[in-house]
């Protein structure tokens, strides 16, 4: 006995096949739609792909943006929309099938790409591209650190892994060529996130002429040498045989110009890409030297380092000192980059340089200045207000001991008087002024501006007997094994 459908039967039928088509565009309005679009383009689905996922740096989005740019000027680019907190990779985007993954226009942020300037990039977006000949497809997604994203992404997909291999070879190398970092001056700021590009912060480069920097002669003329004069001369040195990288530490008391030094030698590094570490920003030291090495020539500087040892709140002194001499240990000989150092207690680096020598080739002095360059100081800081040169002289003379510091204040507070007293400035106001600086009663404001004995030293029993070092101990014994540790002797 054989079934006979009836009309009811038929339109049954046709609405469950009606529900189960709306179920399918339903699917693709809520994540397939993502899935299609790439489907197309690559020509098979891209689930089954190839697909790499590259960490970029935050500060690097730009460099990221440009390099896929370079290789695909005519890319489509397609909006995507993830909801917020979805953590998956592009395949599981693929596979997704939750609501709110949609394919619409384009998000764009605008990051710093020097001091002052700005660039528009793509934050959340596919690239539909051609690569040698056959499609390729980049998901570029930048950092949410408010939603946990740290990093930005590149998602690649293709259908060949050799393919999307040398791809990804092809962008890293043009971030590399087409760095926005590339010559510029930049600092990192304390935190990962908290402002400009990610935490690189764009600094405008320093210039301090040449005239005005007071140092026993010879000095400036072998920083000169040892820091610029090595990239000048790099071909020769290589063809000799000769290593490129460099380390240098300006040592010597607070106040007496080690920082105004560093301005002057950052300040004539045209095309020199440079790196100012001060600070909690010394624990990017080896982020700093990794970017050091890809856009050489290059300049790390790390001001006061003496400063890591001391300071336990940094995560740890000894580790960062650590992480400091790994960078100068992981440096390629050939790498155009130097590394200055500047500090004012060159006994808490001594021990640990010296363990692992060869890592700072050259140690320079800036010493308190001798009464010539004391006279020139305050030439310099009195240059254009009128005052004679018998009363810089006078006062250079008795100022015997003070720093660089020392010489700005002074014609600072002597403006002051005059001001204060309704006067123009006149030699009598710097001789008031040097009075009241060289009384008794200012001995911790000499002390301040690096100039005087320190309190401690006052009191002669006070000041701890011996002094401070950092000691490298490997303890076979000890499950943690090799350490830094703080040391008197």
């Amino acid at each position: 006995m054989s079934a006979v459908s009836t009309p009811e039967d038929e339109d049954l039928v046709s609405e469950l096949v009606r529900l189960l088509r709306r179920a399918g565009e339903l699917r693709t309005e809520q994540g397939g739609e993502l899935a299609a679009l790439l489907d197309e383009h690559l020509g098979r689905p891209a689930a089954e792909c190839t697909i790499v996922t590259d960490g970029v740096a935050p500060w690097r989005l730009v460099d990221a943006d440009t390099a896929l740019r370079t290789l695909d000027p005519h890319a489509r680019l397609v909006g995507v929309t993830v909801p917020r907190g979805f953590d998956g990779d592009l395949r599981g985007l693929l596979l997704s099938r939750r609501p709110g993954i949609t394919v619409g226009p384009v998000d764009h942020t605008t990051v710093p790409v020097g001091p002052g300037l700005e660039r528009r990039v793509m934050s959340s977006g596919v690239r539909l591209m051609t690569y040698e000949g056959r499609p390729v497809a980049v998901l570029q997604r930048a950092a949410d650190p408010d939603w946990g994203r740290r990093a930005t992404t590149l998602e690649v997909v293709g259908t060949d892994p050799d393919l999307v291999d040398a791809f990804r070879a092809d962008v890293r190398r043009l971030m590399v060529e087409h760095s926005v970092l590339r010559g510029q001056v930049m600092s990192f700021s304390g935190g990962g996130f908290d402002e400009n590009l990610g935490g690189l912060v764009f600094v405008e480069p320093p210039r301090v002429a040449e005239a005005d920097v007071v140092l026993p002669d010879g000095v400036l003329d072998r920083l000169h040498r040892h820091v610029g004069g090595v990239g000048e001369h790099r071909a020769r040195l290589l063809a000799a045989g000769q290593h490129l990288k460099r380390g240098i530490l300006l040592h010597g008391p607070p106040g007496t110009g080690k920082t105004h030094t560093v301005r002057h030698l950052v300040g004539r590094t045209d095309g020199v890409t440079v790196f100012l570490l001060s600070g909690a920003s010394m624990r990017w030291v080896r982020e700093a030297s990794r970017l050091a090495r890809a856009l050489e020539p290059a300049m790390i500087v790390l001001e006061d380092c003496d400063l890591i040892a001391e300071d336990r709140g940094m995560g740890g002194g000894g580790e960062l000192l650590f992480e400091l001499l790994e960078a100068l240990d992981g440096m390629d000989g050939d790498a155009d980059v130097a590394f200055v150092l500047t500090t004012n207690r060159p006994d808490l680096l001594e021990r640990a340089l010296t363990r692992r020598p060869g890592r700072i080739d050259l140690a320079v002095e800036v010493p308190l200045p001798d009464e010539a360059a004391r006279a020139r100081l305050f030439g310099l800081y009195a240059a254009g207000l009128g005052l004679s040169d018998a009363v810089l002289a006078d006062a250079a003379a008795r100022a015997e001991g003070v720093t660089a510091s020392f010489a700005k204040e002074l014609v600072r507070r002597a403006v002051l008087v005059a001001a204060v007293a309704g006067e123009e400035l006149a030699d009598v106001h710097l001789t008031t002024a040097l009075d009241e600086l060289l009384d008794d009663r200012e001995a911790l404001t000499r002390s301040l501006l690096g100039s005087g004995q320190r309190a401690t030293e006052d009191q002669g029993d006070l000041e701890p007997a011996g002094r401070a070092y950092l000691a490298y101990v490997d303890d076979e014994e000890d499950e943690g094994g090799a350490s830094w540790s703080m040391r008197w002797e």
